[in-house]
């Protein structure tokens, strides 16, 4: 049995791309597609569609996107395929390639498991702010010359490394718990008066090692633990 995965496009510029993004989820077996703030979805997107009418009329629409991933998802995953400055660099990376990705997440057993799947804007992907709110990078690997993939060929490829990966042995924390843990640990940086000019990226960084780290709800509830007994060791509580 394979894993459950969400499909979201933050809106998205051109109805065709929708529709062939819901014809090549509809080619893979998937079915569960959110729109945030899209386009107009009319003939085009319907004809681009063909067979898959059904996955785009059933669409969920969100206004942002932080009410698309308002779930229990076990795992967000951002697509990227822009590079940034230097100074931007911590935002975009790591970044894992589409197989690289399929080892990360294969494995996870329980049926209520689902990865949610972010594809950007066509024009200029997804905001400093949006990519803070993913666990985990993917990019696929392109000519330098032209690295920006059409929006539904990036899709297509991602859905088809993804098509067999399997539900396993492994329990992964929900997204509540890891926030839980995110923002237990942010306490502590505050209480520490950890550097401001290194906050935010640290924040980041932690963010981003704790997606990659598939923990486990007890793995987050030690750590939490972990972190109450420092504090109170430091008498911060």
């Amino acid at each position: 049995m394979s894993i459950k995965i969400k499909v979201v496009l933050v809106e998205p510029l051109y109805e065709g791309n929708v529709g062939s993004v819901a014809r090549a989820m509809k080619n893979f077996g998937l079915k569960d597609l959110v729109l945030v703030n899209p386009c107009k979805l009319e003939g085009a997107a319907k004809a681009m569609a063909s067979h898959a009418k059904d996955i785009l009329n059933k669409a969920t629409i969100y206004e942002t996107l932080n009410d698309a991933l308002s779930d229990d998802s076990s795992i967000v995953v951002a697509t990227t395929g822009i590079k940034t400055a230097k100074k931007d660099e911590h935002l975009r990376f790591p970044a894992l390639s589409p197989k690289e990705l399929k080892y990360k997440i294969n494995g996870f057993c329980k049926n209520s498991s689902q990865i949610t799947l972010m594809f950007g804007r066509e024009n200029i992907g997804f905001t400093n702010d949006e990519l803070k709110l993913c666990d985990l990078l993917v990019t696929i690997p392109t000519s330098q010359e032209y690295p920006i993939m059409n929006l539904s060929h990036a899709a297509s490829i991602l859905f088809y490394e993804l098509s067999d990966t399997d539900i396993g042995n492994f329990v992964p924390a929900d997204k509540f718990d890891k926030d839980l843990l995110i923002d237990h640990i942010v306490m502590l940086l505050t209480s520490i008066n950890y550097p401001e000019h290194k906050f935010d990226k640290t924040c980041l960084m932690i963010r981003r090692i704790i997606g990659r780290a598939n923990l486990t709800s007890r793995e987050v509830q030690t750590l939490r633990g972990i972190i109450r007994n420092i504090q109170r060791k430091m008498r911060l509580l």
